[in-house]
């Protein structure tokens, strides 16, 4: 797998801290036992056979699950350790879930912790999470949803751009105006009537896959937004936002974890899913 990752011998060898004749003597060594050859070598590189590109994607929910194995062999019964790795959103890690994470590895001096930041929907079992957080819809086979928080999405617009246009009354009315799009929940905006719920296909004037971006643009008169409570508020409270159609409910939506079902027996993840189910709730706003 590290040569496999690295694409030479001696690269491999330096991460395994081994000489590299050890490398090549123990890949020489598992070819000849399966009886195929596993890498293509020459001067310059170290590619993978067909057969060995087989192998490596087998070999790798077999080491992460080994790696898991061994880390959750408690030491300490009264202490958590091991390395858990997340994915989570852009904006909400850099609003709230910083500060929460920091407090979780206070609380647990033997856990080590890595963080990579994204908006999209992915698979953890592919990318190699313990747990993803999202937004988003998403359903993965061997991946185990657990909600957090609920996600409560506000329509909203700065004083200057209603100077210019009259204000929606209905969510129809969306049609006839500049709209900020979140590119990954996209421009069909979801709303809750009295009569059911309503799809309204907006016309983007800007879509972007950053939350920041598209506040900073409503607070700049650039259209109406559909944004997270959560960062919506403080720009409401300050008057550099209006709230739009209050009557009209948007689309139920939740932060969930997303975590593989062989990771949902690991003592340090089910602690990091409680912990969070618990403080987001707490510390997360809904206006």
């Amino acid at each position: 797998m590290a040569v496999a990752q690295h694409h030479s011998f001696a690269e491999a060898a330096r991460q395994l801290h081994v000489v590299p004749s050890v490398v090549a003597k123990r890949i020489a060594q598992l070819e000849g036992s399966l009886g195929v050859r596993l890498f293509e070598r020459t001067t310059r590189s170290v590619k993978l056979t067909e057969a060995g590109e087989r192998l490596k994607n087998k070999a790798s929910p077999v080491l992460l699950a080994f790696n898991d194995l061994l880390s959750d062999v408690p030491r300490d019964e009264t202490q958590l350790a091991g390395h858990i790795r997340i994915m989570a959103p852009t904006t909400l890690t850099t609003l709230y879930l910083g500060p929460l994470l920091t407090e979780f590895l206070k609380a647990h001096e033997r856990i080590t912790l890595e963080i990579a930041l994204g908006d999209r929907s992915i698979n953890p079992t592919e990318d190699a999470f313990d747990m993803v957080i999202s937004g988003r819809v998403a359903n993965y086979e061997g991946v185990e949803q657990f909600p957090l928080a609920p996600i409560q999405y506000l329509v909203c617009a700065s004083p200057s751009y209603l100077k210019k246009y009259p204000a929606p009354k209905h969510p129809t009315d969306l049609l006839d105006h500049q709209c900020l799009v979140f590119e990954p929940t996209g421009k069909s905006w979801i709303f809750q009537s009295t009569r059911g719920t309503l799809h309204v296909e907006v016309s983007p004037r800007l879509t972007a896959d950053d939350n920041n971006t598209l506040l900073s643009a409503a607070i700049n008169g650039l259209g109406i937004a559909m944004l997270p409570a959560y960062i919506a508020q403080s720009a409401l409270r300050a008057k550099k936002l209006k709230l739009l159609l209050a009557e009209f409910p948007t689309q139920n939506a939740w932060f969930k974890a997303l975590i593989p079902k062989r990771k949902t027996k690991l003592k340090r993840v089910i602690a990091l899913q409680e912990w969070l189910l618990q403080e987001m709730k707490l510390t997360l706003p809904n206006c």
